[in-house]
């Protein structure tokens, strides 16, 4: 993974996990409204895989926001 997709993917992750805490979600709750893992929910937040725009699309609808402040930059 090049350098700039690495550091989408931490975006999109820290992002994650951010609406998830601020909607007093766990890992495993989020991961089972989107139909994936733990592990693998795990690994979406620290960035640590690729993930589909299917299940960016749902975690999205799980955590009630729009795809797109999944993306955004916190500053």
């Amino acid at each position: 993974m090049q350098k700039t997709q690495f550091e989408n993917y931490r975006r999109l992750g820290l992002n994650i996990a951010y609406y998830r805490k601020l909607r007093g979600m766990s890992q495993i709750r989020l991961a089972e409204l989107v139909n994936i893992s733990r592990t693998h929910m795990s690994r979406i937040e620290t960035a640590d895989c690729a993930v589909s725009l299917d299940v960016v699309f749902n975690i999205a609808d799980a955590l009630c926001v729009e795809p797109y402040k999944l993306f955004q930059n916190k500053e």
